[in-house]
């Protein structure tokens, strides 16, 4: 028996932590009330443009990765902000001794967002999708797929390649094995990249995925890849509010993996950048993507986190070598390389730890050599070039993207105008085309080619080579307008290398080659920023700039 004193004592503890309790169910019945959306629960983060849809088949860019990554799992991904694998639906991969097969063991007990299972059929169900994928217009848009595969079944419209892939066997429900018709340098990293995420196959047929059409330069999609996207990620798709641009997730309670901290995961689509900023001030938003350089400071000040990605990137003014026959002269190529001041680009458009570059690699990617061809600013000798060629005086289309900002580019109009006024003080004429990045934009430079100069670049989706020179000038593309077999057969050897060493050195001789011919000018690496506010907590930053929210916390 206690003492009088002592249990008075603890009758006054009691009551007090019923009051506790009392207080704190409340508060948890009504977050609960509100569907799991109070403030700590859910998540705005400020996007830099709208999504071309949710099918990562059909998709390129990061604007559209960035929900998808979230929606989807890969057989393989990426450690954490590290460009190093790690198993995701598959467990385990094995290639054969002559690398024309790989073999998966396969995560158990995983379920697509509709409840079916996912095994080693959906995976074959996948990958035989995209090998057999019919029509022009749904080929065009599969950009990776046509770098890493190479063709299909049955090529159409621009696809010209002989298929890498052959065929895929699920040998029982959780061991897949996918054989190739040739060896690829580029797996098993290739198998992580989003464009290849895993969709469930029966909602790939409810909603008619593959039924891509192409009215002109635009590109109409199905209903599973604008409102039906089904994945097996942390969270699920539940709306795209055109009218607000605002797309809504919700967490997938039954993920197979590490479960959403936050319930409601928002991106709202907010293309000019002093807008995302005013919003983050405003509390609106929690985070945004790409802030400016010369924001830095001032979020700081203002509490909020800047957190800085690893620069594995290149900027580049592409040239495309089609409309205009001046371009097919490589006298004219280099003297627009010659003309352009990088260096006073990087200081002034880029942010610190950015770097001018004489290729288009990362100097952190095996490949990166300097023996290449170098045009440093000379704006004599770009005169002189000029003149030799019979080009001075001429006129180039310049088009640029405008609602946009990317991880190579901050401000791509700014960087555009310097570019500009460097191409002028050596004689050209530049008439600046500006669009929308997604409304016409990377249609009219990638698909239709209607440009003479472009600003465009890319983040790397794994640490090979091949993910920037293949992808850009593997093969004939409308971006760039050339057809030059040597540099097609020294990156397609490069490609075929298995050992390390062998790979790093055909790509170093590659990397040369390109730097000779001026397909395109590299312009610049940078380390891109991004913002969230004090109170976010957990975010990852990848030198991949494919940060997953999972992981986050609010409060």
């Amino acid at each position: 028996m206690l003492p009088r004193r002592v249990a008075r004592l603890r009758r006054l503890a009691l009551i007090g932590l019923a009051g506790a309790l009392a207080v704190s169910m409340s508060a948890c019945a009504s977050q609960r009330d509100s569907g799991g959306s109070g403030a700590n629960d859910t998540l705005v983060f400020g996007a830099a443009g709208q999504p071309k849809n949710f099918d990562p088949i059909f998709n390129d860019d990061g604007e559209s990765f960035r929900p998808a990554r979230q929606m989807f799992d890969t057989l393989i991904t990426y450690k954490p902000g590290t460009t190093e694998l790690q198993g995701a639906l598959a467990t385990a991969w094995t290639p054969s001794a002559d690398g024309k097969s790989w073999t998966f063991t396969l995560r158990q007990g995983v379920k697509f967002h509709d409840g079916t299972p996912f095994n080693a059929a959906a995976v074959c169900f996948n990958f035989d999708r995209w090998y057999n994928m019919k029509g022009a217009a749904a080929q065009s848009q599969m950009i990776y797929y046509g770098d890493v595969f190479e063709g299909f079944a049955h090529n159409e419209g621009d696809a010209s390649g002989s298929p890498v892939y052959k065929s895929c066997e699920a040998k029982d429900d959780h061991t897949a094995v996918l054989n190739l018709n040739k060896a690829k340098g580029a797996f098993p990293d290739a198998f992580g990249l989003t464009s290849l995420s895993i969709s469930s196959p029966d909602a790939l047929k409810k909603y008619n995925a593959d039924a891509v059409t192409q009215s002109g330069d635009s590109f109409s999609y199905p209903a599973y890849a604008t409102d039906h996207p089904t994945g097996t990620g942390p969270y699920k798709f539940q709306s795209f509010d055109k009218t607000n641009n605002t797309i809504t997730l919700v967490r997938n309670d039954d993920y197979w993996g590490e479960k959403a901290k936050i319930g409601k995961l928002i991106f709202k689509i907010i293309p000019d950048e002093n807008a995302r900023k005013q919003e983050l001030a405003a509390g609106t938003i929690d985070g945004y993507d790409y802030p400016s350089p010369a924001d830095y400071n001032s979020l700081k000040s203002a509490g909020d986190q800047v957190l800085i990605r690893p620069a594995f990137n290149v900027l580049y003014l592409g040239i495309n070598q089609k409309n205009n026959p001046k371009l097919t002269d490589v006298r004219v190529r280099k003297a627009i390389e010659y003309a352009i001041n990088k260096d006073q680009l990087v200081k002034n458009k880029l942010p610190t730890g950015a770097y001018a570059q004489n290729q288009l690699l990362p100097n952190n990617v095996p490949g990166y050599t300097d023996a290449v061809e170098k045009h440093n600013f000379d704006q004599a000798m770009a005169k002189q070039l000029l003149n030799e060629a019979g080009a001075t005086g001429m006129t180039l289309n310049f088009y640029v993207p405008t609602e946009v900002t990317r991880p190579y580019m901050p401000n791509p109009v700014e960087i555009a105008s310097a570019i500009t006024d460097d191409l002028k003080a050596v004689g050209l004429n530049v008439n600046v085309v500006q669009e929308p990045w997604n409304g016409g934009y990377k249609d009219d430079v990638q698909k239709a080619g209607k440009q003479d100069l472009h600003l465009l670049g890319w983040t790397g989706d794994y640490a090979d080579a091949g993910n920037f020179i293949g992808t850009f000038f593997g093969r004939q593309k409308a971006e760039f307008g050339f057809n030059n077999p040597q540099i097609f057969s020294a990156l397609s050897t490069a490609d075929a290398q298995v050992t390390a060493d062998a790979k790093k050195a055909a790509y170093e001789q590659a990397s040369v080659l390109i730097s000779q011919y001026v397909p395109a000018v590299p312009l610049a690496s940078s380390p891109p920023g991004i913002v969230v506010r004090a109170n976010v907590h957990n975010l990852i930053p990848t030198p991949l700039t494919d940060e997953r929210f999972y992981t986050v916390t609010k409060g």
